[in-house]
């Protein structure tokens, strides 16, 4: 789950970790309030969305007087973004936040991830603030300092330390920024984070170290002792389709294809949607129906595939384990009479009960193309939606 960068921010403040003042505004006179309550000669106006890129995107102004804080806040409002984590579509603005300008003398990345090499959380740490740390690593990868931490000890000032002397924090800024690290790190743990990303990290010329910008993901499978945190939820930020696949605990992502996807098992699914694109097709989404799905649910997952208006077709990819096929096929034949679907359908079965499901396809009388492989239903629904 993603939230916005001034949410991030007042999660931060919590712990002690140090970030600008400033609030968020849903109108322009909201913003201008906001701009005099601070008080400040320099105010940053900055589009809130859930992506990254918003200031080459024209979604962060410096504001020197209250007039400029008017007149940014009219120019963003309202306006759609498009930067390269938004897709051609954009994000429509709909939030800003009014921050208090400071004066920075340095940059810095500072993040914490989940290795999956280590199975540990470690904290990444560079002197290229500013810049995408994907940049970073490409360019100049020596520049990418870690701490790997253990989890029975957490991080330990000593490695916060040792980061800070890597990317070249001055020596008087030194405690203030090993503290930040050590609140940093406790947000991830406590939070349930999958990442937690500041960038840019500044120092400021009184004497401060500062939270300039805010990325914090959290780990959807936690949000259930996460009670505060799925209440910063933005559901204008999200996919109708995927906030309806919620609902079910349908694992769903809407992609830009035209070959609806549903298949039983994450793995399975990734599968699927490369055997469509090897065959010279376009997935229209991942949709991972889960091991214990009902006739309900394949309901459920078929009038989503189909609420996209860009599918042309549906492949149905089911390997029965703890999934029967009989149950697949019966919730496939009673969607489809549901729906009234009209588009090429085809099916693969394979596993627990393959027989009876085939058996209940085929006597359904309905318009539905059965495939023997995985490859062979990919072939046959690409053929079909381009011969459609």
């Amino acid at each position: 789950m993603n939230i916005h960068e001034y949410q991030g921010k007042e999660i931060l403040r919590q712990y002690g970790v140090r970030v600008p003042n400033g609030k968020v505004a849903f109108t322009v006179d909201e913003a201008v309030q906001i701009a005099k309550e601070l008080g400040t000669k320099v105010n940053v106006v900055k589009a809130q969305i859930h992506a990254g890129g918003r200031g080459k995107a024209g979604g962060v102004k410096v504001a020197k007087n209250i007039d400029e804080v008017r007149t940014y806040a009219e120019e963003i409002l309202g306006k759609t973004l498009v930067t390269h984590q938004t897709g051609p579509e954009g994000k429509e603005v709909k939030r800003l936040l009014i921050e208090e300008g400071c004066d920075i003398q340095k940059e810095y990345y500072i993040g914490l991830v989940l290795d999956r090499a280590t199975s540990k959380v470690t904290m990444m740490a560079s002197e290229e603030g500013g810049t995408e740390i994907e940049e970073v690593a490409a360019r100049t990868p020596e520049k990418i300092f870690k701490e790997v931490i253990d989890p029975v000890t957490g991080l330990l000032p000593y490695q916060a330390r040792r980061l800070a002397f890597h990317i070249n924090i001055p020596a008087e800024y030194l405690s203030k920024a090993v503290k930040f690290m050590m609140g940093l790190y406790q947000v991830f743990v406590e939070k349930d984070c999958s990442i937690a990303e500041i960038n840019p990290l500044v120092t400021t010329g009184d004497g401060e170290v500062l939270a300039l910008d805010a990325k914090l993901n959290f780990d959807d499978n936690a949000l259930f002792r996460q009670k505060d945190i799925v209440a910063y939820r933005d559901l204008d930020e999200e996919d109708e389709k995927e906030i309806e696949a919620s609902k079910y605990d349908l694992s769903y992502i809407a992609l830009d294809g035209n070959i609806g996807c549903m298949v039983n098992g994450a793995g399975l699914a990734m599968a699927t949607m490369d055997i469509i694109k090897h065959y010279s097709g376009d997935p229209a989404n991942f949709l991972d129906v889960g091991g214990g799905a009902t006739a309900e649910k394949v309901t459920e997952a078929f009038k989503i595939i189909l609420s996209d208006k860009n599918v042309k077709g549906i492949f149905v990819n089911i390997f029965g384990g703890i999934m029967k096929c009989d149950v697949i096929a019966e919730g496939v034949v009673q969607a489809t009479k549901e729906v009234g679907l009209t588009i090429p359908l085809v099916v693969r079965l394979e596993g627990t009960n393959v027989d009876a499901g085939k058996e209940i396809l085929a006597k359904s009388g309905l318009n539905i193309t059965a495939a023997e492989s995985m490859a062979d239903g990919a072939q046959k629904i690409v053929t079909l939606v381009n011969n459609a």
